[in-house]
């Protein structure tokens, strides 16, 4: 490479999350030279990006990718986050993956009068044939603008809380119903807090059914394999956890071990949070999706004859606490000795660095199955990138293999006449 040159490289993947790393297995499977590019350790999220308790929400015998287990974990355990980060450590040593560690994109563009992207990173530029997005869905924590940054309570995203212990002293609300706000809430709660949580419209699976996991359902009955979202579920939450060994999320239960359920949170004011009039509604489609589950699954063992055991407490709900038939609509945070929020809000994903036609209106990637609409640009580790289950560890996976298998096909026609 001449001095100040682009260094030149077949494929740049951007990121060194799971995504990253399967796609650099399944390139150097096919033979195609490439680099992953990682601003910060590979897969940081897992090692410094969650909760300190957080486990897998799949069993070890689920969430891994194919062919390369946890050998140390139970099979039906839930593998911790700092187990998990090894793993992939492990896997991308045993691939000797070419991953640059500490080197963040500033921006790709277009060439111009020639092929393939110019990427500009701080370990130098780079022209490569085609660029692999494998940043994940998980890039800048959303905060609703609802309680103002000077307000007299601590307020932290999900991404941010660590333990009880980093809280001060008091009462904590937790904005949100799906997979990380429940399990900090129950966290809080067995830690001796006083705990709300605002539950806004979710789906609630059963953990465990007739001795199967839901992982282990979701694919007997054909659902990994959906490719798009039920309709008006796009950006629904799960209320779903492996953690204390993995349980079915019922906030019937969360209510009577003593956290004070509310609805969607709406508004602030001189120190009162306002809530929705959904919590009822909210908390009645969770249970229609659970029962829905529980008739698949019912008529699915019918129809094998599996012999799996009948369970029917499961469909023994209970009735209703007294803050969903009258709920609490104002939260005044001071008299109720609240010092904490938790905004397990979610996340939204930055592109701000890929300048070329890449993405909708809505700042979205335009692609299929991965494939992005800008020739040599593909993506990796999206929710429903290809199927359901496209943003979970042994999803991306598979997304990468047929992303590779692209990427090589380009490769031979671009060879052609060579």
């Amino acid at each position: 490479m001449a001095d100040g040159a682009p260094e030149s490289v077949e494929v740049v993947v951007v990121g060194g999350g799971q995504a990253g790393i399967a796609a650099s297995e399944h390139l150097g499977l096919r033979g195609v030279p490439h680099v992953v590019l990682e601003r910060e350790r590979i897969v940081e999220r897992w090692r410094t990006g969650r909760w300190d308790s957080l486990v897998a929400n799949g069993p070890a015998w689920h969430d891994c990718f194919p062919g390369s287990g946890f050998d140390d974990v139970d099979p039906d355990a839930f593998p911790g986050k700092d187990r998990v980060a090894q793993y992939f450590i492990d896997y991308a040593e045993q691939l000797d993956a070419p991953i640059r560690e500490g080197v963040a994109v500033t921006s790709a563009r277009r060439r111009t009068g020639e092929r393939g992207f110019h990427v500009e990173t701080t370990g130098g530029p780079i022209d490569a044939d085609y660029i692999v997005v494998a940043t994940g869905p998980f890039q800048i924590p959303v905060i609703p603008s609802l309680v103002p940054a000077d307000a007299p309570v601590v307020q932290l995203h999900s991404s941010d809380y660590r333990n009880p212990e980093q809280l001060p002293v008091g009462g904590v609300l937790v904005v949100g119903g799906g997979a990380s706000g429940v399990q900090i809430a129950d966290e809080l709660r067995r830690a001796g807090r006083a705990v709300h949580i605002a539950i806004g419209p979710h789906t609630r699976p059963p953990r465990r059914y007739r001795d199967r996991d839901m992982v282990w359902w979701l694919g007997a009955l054909g659902m990994w394999d959906m490719q798009t979202p039920p309709a008006g579920a796009e950006h629904v939450t799960i209320a779903f956890s492996g953690a204390y060994g993995g349980r079915t999320i019922d906030f019937r239960t969360l209510a009577a071990e003593g956290i004070a359920l509310h609805g969607r949170a709406a508004s602030y004011a001189d120190g009162v949070v306002r809530f929705a009039d959904d919590l009822a509604g909210n908390i009645a489609e969770g249970d229609r999706f659970y029962l829905e589950m529980l008739d698949l699954a019912d008529a699915y063992e019918e129809r094998n004859g599996l012999g799996l055991p009948e369970e029917s407490s499961a469909r023994e709900l209970g009735p209703l606490p007294a803050s969903v038939t009258d709920p609490i609509l104002e939260l005044d945070l001071a008299a109720a000795g609240i010092t904490s929020i938790i905004w397990a809000t979610g996340f939204k994903t930055d592109y701000g660095w890929l300048e070329v036609d890449a993405l909708d209106d809505q700042g979205r990637p335009r692609h299929q199955r991965g494939v992005g609409a800008e020739p040599g640009l593909y993506f990796l580790g999206l929710p429903w990138l290809s199927h359901r289950g496209s943003s979970f560890i042994w999803g991306v996976w598979h997304d990468a293999g047929f992303v590779a298998d692209h990427i090589a096909n380009q490769r031979h026609y671009f060879a052609y006449g060579t």
